[in-house]
Formats: structure tokens, C-alpha cells, sequence
């Protein structure tokens, strides 16, 4: 009972201390010109408060003194080094506290600045792949071919799925090959039979979540990019896989002939999805390798390791 009448009294001193006391000494000038008065008065109560709070206890018979002190001051003098401990020891807890809140602060400000960064890209990868999309109905309508409302037809369907399927953070895999299946029939519809699409892959899940439109910037670079500047025999294989929560997505174009010694530049397609996949995983691999007259992009993902 004694110490549980002595750490009460501790505890509301030492709430005050560290909530109203510290914060207001170190707001402004003034408040630090009367601090030495505040810490004073504090001191009073952490000494002669504490030994006086005993003294109550023992007159309502709620502590029952152990010793009999000659003085106050002795008693004063045996008491304060609990005091100053009970300061060290709620100051370590109270900014242990402080620095777990911060710490939590911290974390949320940098989830909210790689959601607002995210949000930011996939916002550019959709007009990018509108524009390409728009390009390929344009050459179509300026060649007046017959495969123009076609393509127009198709087009509606890929952007209703972006409207409506792709606002999430995820979508499944069968509905990310939906429209990459969608938007290969719209790209080879500008071309003859020359051009020859191998589009296979080996799918453990079907269920397994993507985040939205994920692998097509990959497809888009080899029509864009590859095979729309191949005159001899144009081509691109996409083989994708996933086993056991393990990605592997190739794509492979024709090129036009590639200068040997100048480096692989990557466009602005490539580059968003980089980051994209910095800011959603932290296990995976995208390189990309230009040959002779050919384009290889790789992709590797540990989709178990999502943020």
C-alpha cells in the first residue's frame, strides 16, 4: 500500500512534467525566461511534494511509515532519489512513445507519397497507351481500310475495361491476358500476314492477382517501337508464366538493325514501369537486351513480394 500510494502521486507529477511543463518552456522566448521559476516549482513537488504526500497518508491512515525521520529534511533527503529516478524512468518511456509515434508518422508519410507517386504513374500509362492505340486507328482511317470500324469496336472494349476493371489495385491474371489478347488483335490489324505474333502462356492460377495493366507497357514497346519499324519479316513473342507466385513475362520484337557500342535507351514506357515495380515489389528483375535486329524485354516477379 505504501508503494501504491507513493507511485500514484508520481505518475500525475511526472503526466504533468512531461505533457504541460517541458512543451510550454520551450514554446517561445518568454516562456523560457520564466522556465527557471516552472522548474523550481517542480522541483518543490518532486521534493517536498513527494515527502508531504507521504505525511497525508500517514494522517488518513492509507501509509504506514516503516522509519521515523528526525527532520523533514532527512525525510526529504531519503525520498528525493526516488523522485529523480521516477523522472528518468518515465522520460525513457514517454520518449520511447514519442519516437514509436513518429517512427509510425514517418512510415504512413512515405505509404501515402508512394501511393500519390503510383497513382501518378499509372495515370500517365493509360493516356500512353490510349495515344498508341489512337495512332494505329488513325493509320487505319487515313488508309480508309475496312478494318477501321474493327479496330474502333476493339478499342471500345479496351477502354471500357480501363474504366471499369482497372480503378482497383488489383485485377486477375486472366483479365490482364483479356486485354493484352485484346489489344495484340487491334495491333494486327494494321498489318498483313507478314507480321507473325506468337502469344503463348503457362498460367498455375488463373485466380493470381496483378495490379492493373502491369505487363502491357512491355507489349506496347514491341509494337510500338519494334515491329512498326521492321520492314523484313516483323515479329514478337510473348510467353508468359506463373508458378508458384513466381512471374516470368518475355517479350520478344524485330527491331531495325541495332549500332553496336551505343547504349539501350529506355522510352518513357519502360521507365514508368520501372519505378511502377519499385514502388510495388521488392523481389524482381526487368532487363532488357537489344540484339542484331531484335529486342528482348525479360521480366521476373516474386509476387509474394508485394508492399
Amino acid at each position: 500500500m505504501n508503494n501504491c500510494w507513493l507511485v500514484g502521486y508520481l505518475i500525475v507529477i511526472n503526466f504533468l512534467f512531461f505533457e504541460y511543463v517541458l512543451p510550454f518552456i520551450k514554446l517561445t522566448w518568454k516562456r523560457i525566461v520564466i522556465a527557471p521559476f516552472i522548474l523550481s516549482a517542480n522541483l518543490f513537488l518532486y521534493s517536498f511534494g513527494f515527502y508531504f504526500w507521504r505525511y497525508i497518508g500517514i494522517k488518513f491512515d492509507i501509509y504506514f511509515p516503516l522509519k521515523i525521520y528526525s527532520s523533514a529534511l532527512e525525510g526529504v533527503g531519503n525520498h528525493f532519489p526516488y523522485s529523480a529516478f521516477s523522472i528518468i524512468f518515465f522520460g525513457i518511456i514517454r520518449y520511447s512513445y514519442d519516437y514509436r509515434k513518429l517512427k509510425e508518422a514517418a512510415q504512413q508519410l512515405r505509404i501515402e507519397k508512394q501511393e500519390a507517386e503510383l497513382n501518378y504513374l499509372k495515370s500517365q500509362t493509360n493516356p500512353h497507351f490510349l495515344f498508341n492505340t489512337l495512332n494505329n486507328i488513325y493509320s487505319l482511317a487515313r488508309d480508309k481500310s475496312d478494318l477501321a470500324p474493327e479496330s474502333i469496336l476493339r478499342l471500345s472494349q479496351i477502354l471500357r475495361f480501363m474504366l471499369y476493371e482497372t480503378s482497383g489495385n488489383y485485377i486477375r491474371i486472366e483479365q490482364e491476358l483479356k486485354i493484352m489478347a485484346d489489344y495484340i488483335a487491334l495491333e494486327k490489324l494494321r498489318y498483313d500476314e507478314s507480321l507473325s505474333v506468337d502469344f503463348k502462356y503457362e498460367i498455375e492460377d488463373m485466380a493470381q492477382v496483378l495490379p492493373p495493366l502491369l505487363l502491357m507497357p512491355l507489349v506496347e514497346n514491341a509494337f510500338k517501337h519494334g515491329v512498326s519499324e521492321t520492314r523484313d519479316r516483323p515479329f514478337v513473342d510473348i510467353h508468359l508464366s506463373v508458378n508458384k507466385q513466381l512471374l516470368a513475362f518475355l517479350v520478344r520484337n524485330s527491331t531495325e538493325e541495332f549500332l553496336e557500342g551505343l547504349p539501350v535507351k529506355e522510352n518513357i514506357g519502360l521507365s514508368n514501369l520501372r519505378r511502377q515495380l519499385e514502388l510495388l515489389y521488392t523481389d524482381f528483375n526487368l532487363s532488357v537486351q537489344q540484339g542484331d535486329s531484335t529486342f528482348t524485354a525479360t521480366l521476373t516477379i516474386n509476387l509474394a513480394s508485394h508492399v
